[in-house]
């Protein structure tokens, strides 16, 4: 693996810092969270503890995305989707990417544990060890299986928001990690067929570097099926009414639509399609979640 970072350190601006939170991807776990907050069963708190809880998630969150980037510099650098982060341009040192980590790892715990409660502060912690530590550190460059078993941090954000908001874990709380742990493998799959070459290059053993593109291929359909099966078990606990069981219906078999013409009908870009669509789907089953219990409390 051949890499260069630009030891050209210009005064780093604050977008600079922003970008080393991954927003576009912590922003999709917020709605997550969001979600998990708003379908927990729970008597109303004050606005100043929603928003510490908000804050305080986020910042976990950011703080683990900048570790990420912090860890990844060498890979980065080497792969055309991630060269233009700042620490591969040397727009922020390394210290500095630590040092804001740092302070956004002490935002979220103090928000978290004064404000809201030390169960989502724990949990909180755990995320981002698993997501920064666990999964950066070591899984993503041990196994193929690396994204299904660090998944589980990045599916992790439902469970918090639920935590925040009633000090406690359900039963639906995991059913809502369990729908996005599910999610994960067909979406970064799908990601890592089309970058292939790239994680190659940068040693990096996705599966279909280690076990090829037509075996992922097939993985990415079976999870897409999976996926159906397990959106049906909201509705069929009765956790969920039937808005939300329409949209799980129609967007699984969307995400299973594409996932199928990756298998068996593939053209030039659908890998990349399907990446689109799994995050179309992602956010369109979670907005469904929300609109289905916005509309029981409005007819109840």
């Amino acid at each position: 693996m051949t890499a260069h970072i630009s030891t050209v350190t210009m005064n780093p601006s604050w977008r600079d810092f922003w970008a080393l939170t991954k927003p576009r991807v912590v922003a999709m776990l917020m709605v997550t969270a969001l979600v998990g907050m708003v379908l927990a069963p729970h008597e109303w708190l004050g606005v100043w503890q929603y928003t510490a809880a908000i804050v305080g998630l986020w910042a976990g969150m950011a703080s683990a995305a900048v570790i990420n980037q912090w860890v990844d510099q060498h890979y980065d650098a080497v792969m055309a989707r991630t060269q233009g982060r700042p620490l591969v341009q040397g727009k922020v040192t390394a210290a500095m990417a630590l040092g804001w980590a740092g302070l956004l790892a002490a935002v979220s715990m103090i928000l978290l544990s004064v404000w809201v409660n030390p169960l989502t502060a724990w949990l909180t912690a755990l995320g981002m060890v698993g997501y920064a530590g666990i999964y950066t550190r070591y899984l993503k460059r041990a196994t193929p299986q690396n994204i299904v078993i660090g998944g589980l941090s990045g599916a992790l954000p439902p469970l918090l928001g639920w935590a925040a908001v009633t000090g406690q874990m359900s039963a639906e709380a995991w059913l809502l990690v369990l729908l996005i742990f599910v999610w994960t493998p067909p979406h970064f799959w799908a990601l890592a067929i089309h970058r292939r070459d790239e994680y190659a290059e940068a040693g990096i053993p996705m599966l279909p570097v280690t076990h090829g593109i037509a075996l992922t291929k097939t993985l990415v359909w079976y999870y897409t099926i999976l996926l159906l099966v397990v959106s049906l078990l909201p509705y069929l606990i009765g956790m969920m009414g039937p808005v939300y069981l329409l949209a799980a219906v129609v967007f699984g078999l969307g995400f299973m639509r594409e996932a199928w013409k990756l298998r068996f009908q593939p053209t030039e870009g659908q890998a990349m399609k399907t990446f689109g669509f799994s995050i179309v789907y992602l956010l369109g089953v979670f907005g469904a979640l929300l609109l289905d219990r916005v509309i029981s409390v409005l007819l109840a």
